[in-house]
C-alpha cells in the first residue's frame, strides 16, 4: 500500500517561538484581483477603480485595495502554518500598510511566531501570535500584520511547546 500525505499547517506544538517561516509561493496581483475584491467587499474608492481620477493622485494610478493585501498577506501563510490545524482567528492588530501595492506587483510573506501559550479554558489548544511581513518585488515592506489565533495541539501530543 501507497503511504498517502494529506498536506496541513503545523500544530501548536510544532511551532517554534521566535522562528521565521518564509512562505511561497509569491502573488503576483493583477487589474482582475484588484476589481473583483473591492467591487466584492463594496468599496467603491476611487483610488482602486477609477484609473482617470487615480492619475491625478499623487500615486499616478490605482493602487490596490489594502484590504485585499491584508487578506493575500494572511492567505500567503495558511498552507504552511494553518491549513487544518487552526481553530480560528482571535484578532489582528498593529496592521499597517507603510508603501502601497501596485497592479502588477508580486507580493512575498513571511511570518514570526512572536509568541505562543497553552490554552486556560480549552484542553488541547493552544493560543498563538503570528507577526506577518509582505514585501514586494523589490523588497519594500508593504503590510505588516499581528493576528492571534487558536491553535489545534497534535492529537496525543501534551501540548506543551
Amino acid at each position: 500500500m501507497t503511504e498517502r500525505i494529506t498536506q496541513r499547517g503545523l500544530y501548536f506544538d510544532e511551532l517554534k517561538e521566535g522562528a521565521v517561516y518564509v512562505h511561497s509561493p509569491g502573488r503576483t496581483v493583477t487589474e482582475a484581483d484588484n476589481v473583483l475584491f473591492t467591487t466584492l467587499t463594496m468599496n467603491t474608492q476611487s483610488l482602486h477603480l477609477d484609473a482617470v481620477w487615480s492619475a491625478s493622485t499623487e500615486f499616478g494610478e490605482r493602487l490596490v485595495n489594502s484590504m485585499f493585501t491584508l487578506s493575500t498577506l494572511v492567505g500567503l501563510s495558511v498552507a504552511q502554518l494553518t491549513q487544518g490545524t487552526i481553530v480560528a482567528n482571535l484578532g489582528f492588530s498593529d496592521v499597517r500598510f507603510p508603501a502601497p501595492v501596485r497592479i502588477g506587483d508580486t507580493l512575498y510573506a513571511e511570518t514570526l511566531v512572536a509568541g505562543k501559550r497553552l490554552s486556560r479554558s480549552r484542553p488541547g489548544q493552544g493560543v498563538v501570535e503570528f507577526a506577518h511581513t509582505m514585501r514586494n518585488q523589490d523588497g519594500v515592506v508593504v503590510a505588516e500584520a499581528t493576528r492571534s489565533t487558536l491553535m489545534l495541539v497534535s492529537p496525543g501530543a501534551s501540548g506543551s511547546g
